[in-house]
């Protein structure tokens, strides 16, 4: 399968310490000039969130807040023109840096199921707790994605956009242990199928070879990802056991790319290669894949979001994947 990064390429996940996005901007461009992202700058607050900011993306479903979070209403309000707002200047920030760009630009959102588990209806239940409420969901954010996607195209010509769905929270969804308002009871699970077809239909808003999954969960559902069509699962390598050892094989095995996330943004020690390289060169030898493939099948990240960790911190951990990638594709 062809991939819009190169071998050796490394990337960040998406959130960053700070509210400044041309800052953060910076950043990104500097420390990975092969592989940049669309920054993520949670800590400006509300519409800044996964959950809001992915909400700005819905075409005809307008979302507002309540005590409880983010909630499906009639009209849009002033949260979501916040929301609006925040990710039009993270555009405008990422646009003025790439002027010379070529190459993957990743775009985060989250995904259908992480959305539908985190939104709730106007009655105050999830939208997961609805299967047309979910499926119209589902049909908003691949037509805002579409619109997403192509925005960055115009904005960043020498680019290929790379979409990457975030989906903390589907392992829930599949478990049925998504809390109701009540809190005493949980939504019913939703059958693989269901979840399938869902992140199917929104994947292929991007172009194959483009479409990534990431989910930090221990429990995270590789076989489906790729029933679903993913081109990349990625997954945090410090949870990994060897119980997930067949699926990533065969994931592998299929052209998958697994995205390692090998840094944490927090710790009492420094970042550094060694720490970095450790996870992938042990998951490839349990794998058993030939060493002259590592580099095209392996993409290093940070373990999940970085909005937690320092600005020096946020640094070094891009520092050091762009490292480990580098040394996956030069044989160190």
């Amino acid at each position: 399968m062809s991939r819009p990064w190169a071998p050796g390429a490394a990337t960040g996940l998406g959130s960053l310490p700070g509210t400044d996005p041309v800052e953060a901007a910076r950043l990104i461009f500097g420390e990975l000039p092969e592989f940049a992202h669309l920054p993520e700058l949670p800590a400006r607050g509300a519409g800044a969130d996964l959950l809001g900011r992915t909400a700005a993306l819905l075409v005809d479903l307008p979302v507002e807040i309540v005590a409880s979070g983010w909630r499906l209403t009639a009209r849009p309000g002033r949260e979501l023109r916040r929301a609006r707002d925040f990710l039009a200047r993270d555009l405008d920030a990422v646009q003025a840096q790439a002027s010379d760009y070529a190459g993957p630009l990743k775009v985060q959102a989250a995904g259908p199921w992480t959305l539908a588990a985190g939104l709730e209806l106007p009655s105050g239940h999830r939208v997961v707790t609805d299967q047309g409420a979910t499926r119209e969901l589902a049909e908003s954010l691949a037509e805002g994605l579409r619109l997403h996607l192509a925005d960055v195209r115009g904005r960043v010509p020498g680019c290929t956009p790379v979409l990457q769905l975030d989906e903390p929270s589907l392992p829930s969804v599949l478990a049925g242990r998504v809390p109701t308002p009540s809190g005493y009871g949980t939504a019913r699970a939703v059958e693989e199928n269901r979840a399938v077809q869902a992140l199917r239909s929104v994947l292929q808003v991007a172009p194959e070879g483009a479409r990534v999954v990431h989910c930090c969960a221990p429990d995270v559902p590789v076989a489906l990802l790729r029933s679903a069509g993913a081109d990349a699962v990625s997954l945090d390598a410090t949870l990994l056991t060897q119980a997930h050892n067949d699926a990533l094989g065969e994931a592998v095995d299929a052209g998958v790319s697994l995205w390692l996330g090998v840094v944490a943004a927090a710790g009492a020690a420094d970042a550094t290669l060694d720490l970095a390289r450790g996870p992938i060169t042990r998951l490839w030898s349990m794998l058993g894949f030939a060493p002259e493939l590592l580099a095209g099948a392996i993409v290093p990240t940070p373990t999940c979001g970085l909005a937690g960790a320092t600005p020096d911190r946020a640094r070094q951990v891009l520092t050091v994947v762009r490292e480990a990638g580098r040394s996956l594709r030069e044989g160190a």
